[in-house]
């Protein structure tokens, strides 16, 4: 499984890369907004700071939601970096430009799917990644995990190259429970995967292997 951190915050992307635990990143603007980033150029150097850090995979959000708008802007955030995978929304317009910029051989991320049927219009329009996002459904009453589920089950049926990034990951569980169902990527917030670390049992051994040192040794 791969872990993607969801930030634009530099320092997590770092302390990520350092754990050993980065495959790749994911954001968009309401992240970006977030780390006080704004106006074109900025944002096209932060994302140059990141693909710096990064060893592949930043998907980087078009704003447009038109085809010719989303054409353009993935066509100028794809030459940015080869890690840039440009992040198109699951609607008409944007599955179209998912085609085009698969015949252009731009990487792309389906973002905000819900259903299994948008999942399975993104694969056919050759999408590198489709994100069902998890806990948007949980907060609706759904169930984000049984989609992503559905989704794999679905992919396998078929034989699609895209693969299935769990986004919307909101704690360990849920983290957990994607690589049991097969999610080929998660992506949250670095938070939910330095809590992988802990245990009190651990810490309990820990202690008591100190204790014991501290004893043996006067």
């Amino acid at each position: 499984m791969k872990f993607f951190v969801d930030t634009a915050n530099l320092d997590d992307i770092r302390e990520a890369y350092d754990l050993g635990v980065l495959d790749g990143v994911t954001t968009n603007p309401s992240l970006m907004a977030k780390e006080g980033i704004s106006g074109h150029d900025n944002v096209i150097d932060h994302y140059k700071a990141i693909c710096d850090i990064v060893d592949a995979n930043v998907s980087a959000e078009v704003i447009s939601t038109d085809f010719e708008g989303m054409i353009k802007e993935g066509r100028e955030l794809a030459k940015i970096d080869d890690k840039i995978v440009v992040k198109v929304p699951m609607i008409k317009d944007g599955v179209k430009a998912i085609k085009q910029f698969t015949a252009d051989g731009i990487r792309t991320n389906c973002t905000l799917v819900f259903s299994a049927g948008q999942a399975i219009l993104a694969a056919k329009a050759g999408a590198s990644y489709v994100s069902p996002f998890i806990g948007r459904l949980d907060d609706i009453g759904f169930d984000g995990l049984e989609l992503i589920e559905q989704i794999v089950g679905i992919y396998d049926n078929f034989g699609f190259g895209t693969e299935v990034l769990a986004a919307s990951v909101r704690h360990t569980m849920h983290l957990l429970q994607c690589a049991e169902i097969g999610a080929d990527v998660v992506t949250c917030p670095l938070k939910v995967i330095t809590s992988l670390l802990n245990h009190p049992l651990t810490d309990k051994g820990l202690a008591q292997f100190l204790a014991d040192h501290a004893k043996a040794n006067g």
